[in-house]
């Protein structure tokens, strides 16, 4: 997650995939509710949490990701590759909801957890189940906790359009995306929540904002410069803040000096709209933590590298954490567990995904191996097959 720190030239960020991994393992932990690791997490230490940083370290991915493919001139090219991965988000999504529904039936039908209907918006499959599977294809209907992936989709498929602004003014880009936050607040824009009233819970319009920041950094890293370059008194500008939100929360002051007077997503801590103090926590956070050479080298450590591994499989590891969370809640809705119990729990779902996570990168690079080696010609192959050595072949 840099918003000021460029990666190194031909290899990978690692803070921002050990970033990423952090990020995914909170939003697993925070999706079990009533556990005890719930009150470790980041939401209890100032106003943002792990879905505003997942959301600018994504805007970041698809700045180093993709900027190449729009800079090359091949536009067509370009716009196929990013609306591709957004057309894996809508089908992970898909895919992962539809085994939400099973699990959610299932408790309803063998375990007797009813009061987990109206928790997970699952109202409308039972009362308007024509409606519901509209709103579900359509993106309108979603799940309680599986806001984030229609969320990204959208994003994603704007994404050309940034990114083509970014490349010939960042700040133009962010300008714009500003304006589009603003308006969205002020008039309460939204995308329709189908078949229900209101709109989305993660507002696309509102959301757009810190996605276009983590383009533009990732559109700046993509080419060894910083978006914002140290500044002393910013750097603690930006710490004192984080201080001033750690001690708001803690000693749970409640709203914001002004708040009566200023629009809710200014001085409020509203999430669908992404509010000021969310999105300014969430970038001095970025901001801080990106020039502490410490962290750099904390999260270079070897204790960090299976949190990384999961960041660089952060689809398949979110998508697991998703579904094992809403099978974790109806566990824990059915049967009260102990601390031990939530223990394990919380541990053995953190495991199988960093075996999702493993698994998925011991194959991608054994394909790689495979597509790097050579093709021999047929009669060496035949040879090796019936067990001859063959002889190099001589020189013409």
């Amino acid at each position: 997650m840099s918003t000021s720190i460029p990666p190194a030239v031909g290899g990978r960020d690692h803070r921002l995939d050990v970033f990423r991994g952090l990020a995914l393992l909170t939003i697993f932990v925070n999706h079990v509710p009533g556990n005890i690791y719930e009150a470790l997490t980041s939401r209890n230490f100032g106003f943002s949490d792990a879905a505003e940083a997942f959301v600018l370290m994504s805007g970041i991915a698809v700045g180093l990701a993709y900027a190449r493919g729009f800079r090359s001139g091949d536009l067509g090219k370009a716009l196929l590759r990013v609306w591709r991965r957004a057309g894996t988000i809508y089908v992970t999504h898909i895919v992962t909801t539809v085994f939400a529904i099973a699990i959610v039936a299932g408790g309803i039908l063998f375990l007797d957890t009813a009061e987990l209907v109206e928790k997970f918006n699952f109202t409308r499959l039972l009362d308007r189940p024509l409606s519901a599977m509209v709103g579900v294809p359509t993106l309108g209907h979603q799940l309680g906790y599986f806001n984030i992936l229609p969320l990204y989709f959208m994003l994603l498929v704007v994404s050309p359009l940034y990114i083509m602004i970014g490349l010939r003014d960042r700040w133009a880009m962010i300008g714009l995306a500003a304006l589009i936050w603003l308006a969205a607040g002020t008039f309460r824009l939204n995308l329709p929540n189908y078949p229900n009233p209101g709109g989305w819970f993660f507002n696309p319009l509102s959301w757009q904002l810190i996605y276009a920041i983590g383009i533009a950094a990732g559109l700046s890293a993509s080419e060894g410069r910083k978006l914002v370059p140290f500044n002393r008194r910013l750097f603690y500008a930006a710490a004192i803040f984080l201080a001033f939100a750690l001690m708001w929360i803690k000693l749970r002051m409640g709203a914001l000096p002004g708040r009566q007077h200023l629009p809710f997503f200014i001085a409020g801590f509203d999430k669908t709209f992404l509010s000021l103090p969310r999105l300014l926590h969430t970038l001095a956070l970025a901001y801080v933590l990106t020039n502490l050479a410490a962290v750099s080298r904390l999260l270079a450590e070897p204790a960090f590298r299976p949190v990384a591994l999961m960041g660089q499989n952060g689809l398949a590891v979110f998508a697991t954490g998703s579904v094992l969370s809403i099978a974790l809640q109806v566990l824990r809705a059915r049967f009260e567990t102990t601390v031990l119990e939530d223990t394990a729990l919380i541990l053995g779902g953190i495991l199988l995904q960093y075996a999702v996570a493993r698994f998925l990168s011991e194959t991608s690079e054994k394909k790689r191996r495979t597509a790097a080696l050579p093709d021999l010609p047929l009669a060496a192959a035949v040879q090796s097959q019936s067990g001859i050595e063959s002889k190099p072949m001589s020189a013409s």
